[in-house]
């Protein structure tokens, strides 16, 4: 399951992580949101133990979306070593969403 991030625990679980991690922005109310969302649950059973996944509510933590100027829903970030590395806006497929983490794991 993904984990939960908020922005208080952003720091320490996102950006000192020792892995890639993905975070996924999203809010109750958006629709393309809860497409996503079982994808980025399957991906955090998928990459568990090598990529850290998780949601941020976007609503409940505005902090940290406006930190990564977050303006549409969903947006899925990619950080490594505390840096964001790639980005992705809107719903896409699995595949590619596994091809962006592969790429951070190589």
């Amino acid at each position: 399951m993904a984990k939960q991030f908020t922005d208080s625990n952003f720091d320490a679980d996102v950006l000192k992580s020792d892995k890639p991690v993905l975070v996924d922005f999203w809010a109750e109310w958006c629709g393309p949101c809860r497409m996503v969302g079982p994808i980025v649950d399957e991906l955090s059973t998928e990459y568990d133990g090598k990529v850290v996944i998780g949601k941020l509510n976007v609503d409940e933590n505005p902090e940290v979306a406006a930190k990564y100027n977050v303006r549409s829903i969903p947006t899925l970030l990619i950080f490594k070593n505390g840096e964001l590395v790639d980005k992705q806006v809107g719903v896409v497929p699995k595949s590619t969403l596994a091809k962006k983490l592969d790429a951070q794991m190589a």
